[in-house]
Protein backbone atom coordinates (compact mmCIF):
# COMPACT_ATOMS: atom_id res chain seq x y z
CA UNK A 1 0.00 0.00 0.00
CA UNK A 2 1.59 3.16 -0.86
CA UNK A 3 2.47 6.00 1.82
CA UNK A 4 0.64 9.04 0.79
CA UNK A 5 1.86 12.52 2.96
CA UNK A 6 -0.26 15.56 3.20
CA UNK A 7 1.73 18.01 1.71
CA UNK A 8 2.45 21.93 0.71
CA UNK A 9 3.68 21.55 -3.28
CA UNK A 10 5.35 24.91 -4.27
CA UNK A 11 5.87 25.26 -8.16
CA UNK A 12 7.16 28.50 -10.12
CA UNK A 13 4.73 29.63 -13.16
CA UNK A 14 5.73 30.38 -16.98
CA UNK A 15 5.26 33.89 -15.54
CA UNK A 16 7.83 33.68 -12.45
CA UNK A 17 4.43 33.95 -10.31
CA UNK A 18 4.71 31.58 -7.24
CA UNK A 19 1.87 28.59 -6.79
CA UNK A 20 0.85 27.13 -3.32
CA UNK A 21 -1.16 24.56 -3.66
CA UNK A 22 -2.15 21.50 -0.97
CA UNK A 23 -1.34 17.58 -2.45
CA UNK A 24 -0.97 14.16 -1.36
CA UNK A 25 2.17 13.24 -2.32
CA UNK A 26 3.32 9.08 -2.61
CA UNK A 27 6.40 8.25 -1.54
CA UNK A 28 8.33 5.32 -2.17
CA UNK A 29 11.19 3.84 -0.79
CA UNK A 30 14.47 2.60 -2.40
CA UNK A 31 17.75 1.62 -2.40
CA UNK A 32 18.46 5.44 -2.40
CA UNK A 33 16.10 6.70 0.42
CA UNK A 34 12.56 8.15 -0.59
CA UNK A 35 11.15 8.94 -3.90
CA UNK A 36 8.21 11.39 -4.66
CA UNK A 37 5.71 10.83 -6.72
CA UNK A 38 3.48 13.70 -7.77
CA UNK A 39 -0.39 13.56 -9.94
CA UNK A 40 -1.81 16.65 -10.20
CA UNK A 41 -5.32 16.70 -12.05
CA UNK A 42 -5.61 17.75 -15.03
CA UNK A 43 -5.78 21.03 -15.80
CA UNK A 44 -4.37 22.73 -12.71
CA UNK A 45 -1.81 25.64 -12.62
CA UNK A 46 0.93 22.55 -10.70
CA UNK A 47 0.66 20.38 -13.55
CA UNK A 48 1.60 22.93 -16.15
CA UNK A 49 4.42 24.57 -13.73
CA UNK A 50 5.81 20.83 -12.80
CA UNK A 51 6.13 20.29 -17.02
CA UNK A 52 7.58 24.04 -17.74
CA UNK A 53 10.08 24.00 -15.22
CA UNK A 54 10.32 20.25 -14.28
CA UNK A 55 10.89 20.99 -10.19
CA UNK A 56 9.03 21.58 -6.80
CA UNK A 57 9.38 21.72 -3.16
CA UNK A 58 7.44 19.55 -0.92
CA UNK A 59 6.66 22.21 1.81
CA UNK A 60 5.90 20.17 5.52
CA UNK A 61 4.10 22.21 7.42
CA UNK A 62 1.78 22.09 10.89
CA UNK A 63 -0.46 25.66 9.87
CA UNK A 64 -2.95 23.37 8.65
CA UNK A 65 -4.65 27.21 7.36
CA UNK A 66 -2.33 26.70 4.25
CA UNK A 67 -4.52 23.47 3.42
CA UNK A 68 -7.99 25.08 4.34
CA UNK A 69 -7.13 28.27 2.89
CA UNK A 70 -6.17 26.99 -0.69
CA UNK A 71 -8.81 24.58 -0.84
CA UNK A 72 -11.27 27.29 0.41
CA UNK A 73 -9.90 29.88 -1.89
CA UNK A 74 -10.03 31.85 1.03
CA UNK A 75 -6.47 32.60 1.08
CA UNK A 76 -3.81 31.16 -1.75
CA UNK A 77 -1.05 34.30 -1.03
CA UNK A 78 0.79 32.47 1.66
CA UNK A 79 4.88 33.51 1.77
CA UNK A 80 7.24 32.34 -0.27
CA UNK A 81 11.01 32.38 0.26
CA UNK A 82 13.40 31.07 -2.78
CA UNK A 83 14.46 27.51 -2.52
CA UNK A 84 18.10 26.76 -1.97
CA UNK A 85 19.21 24.60 -5.39
CA UNK A 86 15.86 24.62 -7.80
CA UNK A 87 14.10 27.05 -9.71
CA UNK A 88 11.07 27.23 -7.41
CA UNK A 89 9.48 28.78 -3.56
CA UNK A 90 9.47 27.24 -0.40
CA UNK A 91 6.64 28.64 1.92
CA UNK A 92 8.77 31.01 4.05
CA UNK A 93 6.79 29.29 7.38
CA UNK A 94 7.45 25.58 6.87
CA UNK A 95 9.20 23.54 8.91
CA UNK A 96 10.97 22.11 6.91
CA UNK A 97 11.22 21.28 2.88
CA UNK A 98 12.30 19.12 0.28
CA UNK A 99 13.33 20.48 -3.05
CA UNK A 100 12.53 17.75 -5.90
CA UNK A 101 13.22 17.46 -9.46
CA UNK A 102 11.31 15.44 -11.94
CA UNK A 103 13.24 12.70 -13.58
CA UNK A 104 10.52 10.86 -14.88
CA UNK A 105 6.74 11.10 -16.66
CA UNK A 106 3.81 8.93 -16.73
CA UNK A 107 1.59 10.73 -19.03
CA UNK A 108 -2.06 10.09 -18.25
CA UNK A 109 -5.40 11.89 -19.21
CA UNK A 110 -6.30 12.21 -15.67
CA UNK A 111 -3.75 12.51 -13.07
CA UNK A 112 -0.10 12.26 -14.80
CA UNK A 113 2.60 10.93 -12.88
CA UNK A 114 5.46 12.45 -11.77
CA UNK A 115 8.34 10.66 -10.31
CA UNK A 116 10.68 13.08 -8.91
CA UNK A 117 13.87 12.93 -6.39
CA UNK A 118 15.34 15.04 -3.61
CA UNK A 119 18.31 17.69 -4.31
CA UNK A 120 18.12 18.94 -1.13
CA UNK A 121 16.26 19.08 2.01
CA UNK A 122 16.81 21.70 5.20
CA UNK A 123 14.87 21.78 8.17
CA UNK A 124 13.86 25.68 9.30
CA UNK A 125 12.03 24.76 12.53
CA UNK A 126 10.91 22.47 15.10
CA UNK A 127 8.11 19.79 14.78
CA UNK A 128 6.15 19.67 17.96
CA UNK A 129 3.62 17.40 17.29
CA UNK A 130 0.07 17.46 15.82
CA UNK A 131 -3.14 17.76 17.62
CA UNK A 132 -6.06 16.08 16.46
CA UNK A 133 -7.98 19.22 15.01
CA UNK A 134 -5.03 19.61 12.85
CA UNK A 135 -6.00 16.05 11.74
CA UNK A 136 -9.21 17.10 11.43
CA UNK A 137 -8.56 20.05 9.56
CA UNK A 138 -7.04 17.96 7.02
CA UNK A 139 -9.36 15.64 6.54
CA UNK A 140 -11.97 18.04 6.13
CA UNK A 141 -9.88 19.71 3.63
CA UNK A 142 -9.72 16.59 1.59
CA UNK A 143 -13.89 16.52 1.76
CA UNK A 144 -13.92 19.65 0.32
CA UNK A 145 -11.93 18.68 -2.27
CA UNK A 146 -14.10 16.34 -3.23
CA UNK A 147 -17.46 18.35 -2.97
CA UNK A 148 -18.06 17.74 -6.77
CA UNK A 149 -17.36 14.03 -6.11
CA UNK A 150 -19.11 13.14 -2.95
CA UNK A 151 -22.69 12.90 -1.90
CA UNK A 152 -24.00 15.44 0.19
CA UNK A 153 -24.91 13.38 2.87
CA UNK A 154 -21.60 11.28 3.38
CA UNK A 155 -19.70 14.91 3.84
CA UNK A 156 -22.50 16.39 6.33
CA UNK A 157 -22.20 13.20 7.96
CA UNK A 158 -17.70 12.60 7.99
CA UNK A 159 -18.02 16.81 9.15
CA UNK A 160 -20.15 16.41 11.97
CA UNK A 161 -17.62 13.66 13.14
CA UNK A 162 -14.38 16.03 12.64
CA UNK A 163 -16.02 18.70 14.42
CA UNK A 164 -15.77 16.59 18.00
CA UNK A 165 -11.84 16.75 17.60
CA UNK A 166 -12.57 20.53 16.68
CA UNK A 167 -14.50 21.13 19.52
CA UNK A 168 -11.91 19.40 21.82
CA UNK A 169 -8.87 20.29 20.62
CA UNK A 170 -8.46 23.23 18.53
CA UNK A 171 -6.22 26.73 18.89
CA UNK A 172 -7.19 29.32 17.04
CA UNK A 173 -5.35 28.58 13.55
CA UNK A 174 -7.10 25.22 13.47
CA UNK A 175 -10.85 27.10 14.64
CA UNK A 176 -10.02 29.98 11.11
CA UNK A 177 -9.24 26.81 9.19
CA UNK A 178 -11.79 24.93 10.23
CA UNK A 179 -14.68 28.10 9.42
CA UNK A 180 -13.14 29.01 6.03
CA UNK A 181 -14.08 24.74 5.31
CA UNK A 182 -17.39 24.62 6.44
CA UNK A 183 -18.23 27.75 5.10
CA UNK A 184 -17.25 26.43 1.31
CA UNK A 185 -19.33 23.13 2.46
CA UNK A 186 -22.63 25.44 2.83
CA UNK A 187 -22.10 27.61 -0.04
CA UNK A 188 -21.96 24.38 -2.00
CA UNK A 189 -24.99 23.14 -0.09
CA UNK A 190 -26.75 26.25 -1.01
CA UNK A 191 -25.46 25.65 -4.87
CA UNK A 192 -23.33 29.22 -4.78
CA UNK A 193 -20.21 26.87 -4.98
CA UNK A 194 -18.37 27.82 -7.79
Amino acid sequence: MPLIRETIITTTGADGRPHVAPMGVTVELDGEGERFILAPFRPSRTLDNLLARRCAVVNHTDDVRVFAGCISGRRRDWPTVPADRIDAPRLADCLSHEEITVVQVEDDPVRPRFHCRTVHAATQARFRGFNRAQAAVIEAAILVSRLHMLPMDKIAREADYLSIAIGKTAGPHELEAWDWLMARIAAHQAGEDT
